[in-house]
């Protein structure tokens, strides 16, 4: 068979496919029509996955080409020009343009979605709280330094909940105008990046240069692309979106270094089977010894795994902690709710949703 020939038949499956994208589109309208009369939420991350499940299983028993990591990319992005037929949708992220937040809210949300890039996580939330955009992207944790100190205080305060995860692992890349690294007097980056790279500071001794925070990765390479003297570490993402040359790729201490992001909005997500649950626990002084374990204990003794315990020193109280925990059931079923028993009021719902594999 000639190339001709094939790219004539890759022209008639196109074709079909613009055909069938219509047909669904049609019935997402007639959805979408329900969904406004019922006030129900557009962005049904749960069914989304559900779908995406079904394709990977069909996939496989077809003997199909495509990966899970394409199937993914072809359908969220069909997914997200649905939702905007639905309705238009603002996704606000701890920006600027270029960073790994942008990168998440893009993989989740598509091309096609109004994005509102600010330059706290505050922001974001303040922005989801005061309508301003729907959905709110920011870090939660990364494998290497922790949880994020400022999410945390934050999912204190707001009522707003958690509707989904995404991990994403995290290279960094070392960029710079300067042709030697003997030019370099400066290095930008955010501050947890610095410490994500420090074995490739100190194996070219960069340690001895000026190495200055800011808010975002994506920042620093735009401040390097203006400045020959100094460096950047950032993602290869951001070094194409400023124009500055790539000198080193994938300089992070560990190479299966993550980071977790949560998607904020003001509703809560259906029951899923791989559903996660996480909540805030405070113990008040008149609570009997032992409080954290008995209530720990619950779960353990209903099989119910705790995936995350971290602990944080409250705001209002000295030498008082808030934990964040993290646990695989629905936090609304029956199981869960009798595990809280006496301790209801001290427990902080962030939100159930699907959990990422």
């Amino acid at each position: 068979m000639e190339i001709e020939e094939i790219r004539k038949k890759i022209d008639e499956v196109d074709n079909r496919l613009l055909e069938l994208f219509n047909q669904r589109m049609k019935l997402v309208q007639k959805i979408g029509a329900i969904k406004h009369r019922d006030k129900t939420p557009i962005y049904r991350p749960e069914r989304e996955k559900e779908i995406l499940e079904r394709l990977y299983e069909l996939n496989e028993k077809q003997k199909g080409l495509l990966s899970k990591e394409a199937i993914d990319a072809l359908f969220l992005e069909l997914f997200s020009v649905a939702r905007n037929l639905e309705k238009p949708e603002k996704i606000a992220y701890l920006g600027p343009e270029g960073s790994f937040t942008h990168q998440v809210a893009e993989s989740r949300f598509g091309a096609v979605s109004d994005y509102l890039p600010l330059n706290s996580i505050a922001d974001v939330v303040n922005a989801v709280e005061n309508g301003q955009a729907r959905f709110g992207v920011i870090p939660i944790e990364n494998s290497s330094n922790g949880i994020v100190g400022e999410t945390f205080d934050i999912l204190e305060k707001t009522e707003l909940k958690i509707i989904a995860e995404v991990y994403i692992p995290v290279h960094h890349s070392f960029v710079s105008l300067a042709e030697n690294l003997k030019e370099i007097k400066r290095i930008y980056s955010k501050d947890i990046a610095f410490k994500q790279c420090e074995k490739f500071i100190k194996a070219h001794n960069l340690d001895r240069v000026d190495l200055i925070p800011v808010e975002s990765t994506a920042k620093a390479a735009y401040i390097a692309s203006n400045d020959p003297n100094s460096g950047a570490i950032c993602s290869s993402i951001a070094s194409k979106l400023y124009n500055i040359p790539i000198l080193f790729e994938n300089i992070e201490d560990y190479s299966s270094n993550k980071t977790r992001f949560i998607i904020l909005s003001n509703f809560v997500v259906e029951p899923h089977r791989n559903s996660k649950t996480s909540i805030i626990v405070r113990f008040d002084d008149e609570n009997e010894a032992g409080a954290l374990f008995k209530f720990l204990k619950g779960f353990s003794d209903n099989n119910i795994n705790l995936s995350r315990i971290q602990s944080r020193p409250t705001r209002d109280r000295n030498f008082k902690y808030s934990f964040f925990i993290d646990f695989d059931e629905d936090f609304r079923s029956e199981v869960v709710q009798n595990i809280l028993g006496s301790y209801r009021n001290n427990v902080k719902w962030l939100g159930t949703y699907v959990a990422d594999e």
